[in-house]
């Protein structure tokens, strides 16, 4: 069942010629995160495989975003209120639906999550076992982690009263997405992973709000900062501006660059540009879905983040197996086809909507999956290793 062989030999090949080079220029990473996590790693046995790390970290994001799917599912535990008819007229309270206490839980599995993501490198350069897997299987599920985190943050707001809609949520989403995306497009065109100085402070960002919602309660961000602008206006905007005037255009400089001294792949302005379509197809095929839909994005808000995160997760793997294996990224995806197949149907048969979009989702989560687990047991086969173990060394 998992012994398809997604990667040809020419991946492999490129596999075994493969040297990771990356620039961390964020003041909070090299400053403060590489000293603190130079520390914590020294505390993990060196019997601990780097992709156990790498898992565990991902398990408390994903274990994040299911603690609120089963206490916020809808996005509207954050404006519940209470009436009491004792009182005329009706008084009117907040609340908190979502345990105060979860919060904290909350803040402290991501803040873990995070440092899981910063050490697990170090730990494989300590126990000698560095390697184009690790390195695959790191970037892999943060491509994934990338929709978890802002999916839980938005629990934070709900969707209702002083807060942004389901679809202006889909577009802060998407946003995100992007971002990541551009920096391994980047990393295509230029053989280097300019790590963004947005990831750490984001990171610490959404561990102090968890924190903060713990202490504040949700009722906290129901409130004005001027005029009718709200503080879910303000994080909605600070998203858009990190990604259009710091992320794209640091990275569109750093291609330039690259072919300007000619250190990067060099390839043709058409080739450069390859990556591009897949995401974007899904991207504009997914947004024709939830527009032309009377009520999808609103009735299932969750299950469409979920479905779009898988999406995009697979197309951005695919995008790091190429990188990394130094082959012809895919123009298109092959899971726009059931995405757009399915899309149509739903356009035409409006009454079965909601099944062909479970259905959908479903087929996609176990096709990703799928992917990933063939992937990685393809890689330990051709290096001889295992993915949760280190192989003991003899002398």
């Amino acid at each position: 069942m998992f012994n398809y062989k997604y990667l040809s030999r020419e991946h492999l090949e490129g596999f075994d010629n493969y040297k990771y080079m990356s620039k961390d220029t964020s003041p909070l990473s090299v400053y403060v995160m590489h000293p603190f996590w130079n520390k914590v790693v020294e505390l993990v046995p060196r019997w601990v495989a780097p992709n156990v790390l790498t898992f565990s970290g991902f398990l408390l994001t994903v274990l994040d975003f299911i603690l609120l799917s089963y206490y916020d599912y809808d996005y509207t535990a954050a404006s519940a209120v209470a009436k009491n008819e004792t009182v005329v007229p009706p008084l009117n309270e907040h609340v908190e639906v979502i345990p105060q206490s979860l919060w904290y839980f909350l803040s402290v599995f991501l803040f873990l999550a995070y440092t899981l993501d910063g050490i697990d490198g170090k730990q494989a350069r300590r126990t000698q076992t560095s390697g184009p897997l690790g390195e695959l299987f790191d970037h892999g599920l943060d491509s994934y982690t990338v929709f978890f985190i802002p999916a839980c943050l938005y629990s934070i707001f709900g969707r209702l009263d002083f807060s942004i809609s389901p679809i202006r949520m889909y577009y802060v989403m998407w946003n995100l997405l992007l971002n990541f995306y551009i920096s391994h497009w980047e990393k295509y065109n230029t053989g280097v992973l300019f790590l963004p100085w947005g990831y750490d402070f984001s990171m610490w960002a959404s561990t102090f709000f968890f924190m903060w919602t713990g202490m504040k309660g949700t009722a906290y961000y129901k409130k004005y900062i001027f005029g009718s602008y709200t503080l879910a206006n303000a994080f909605e905007w600070a998203i858009y501006s990190t990604g259009v005037f710091t992320n794209l255009p640091v990275a569109l400089y750093n291609i330039y660059k690259s072919y300007k001294l000619r250190t990067g792949k060099m390839r043709s302005p058409i080739e450069a540009m390859r990556p591009l379509w897949s995401i974007l197809t899904v991207f504009l095929v997914s947004s024709f879905w939830v527009h032309k839909s009377s009520s999808l994005v609103d009735v299932e808000p969750r299950a469409v983040f979920l479905l779009i995160g898988t999406l995009f997760s697979n197309v951005a793997c695919r995008l790091i197996v190429s990188q990394m294996s130094n082959q012809r990224c895919e123009a298109i995806n092959w899971l726009l086809w059931p995405l757009t197949v399915c899309s149509l149907a739903s356009i035409i048969y409006p009454a079965y909507e909601l099944k062909i979009f479970y259905a959908l989702t479903i087929f996609v989560v176990a096709a990703h999956v799928h992917y990933g687990a063939c992937v990685v047991g393809q890689m330990c086969d051709h290096f001889r290793i295992r993915c949760f173990h280190i192989k003991q060394r003899t002398d």
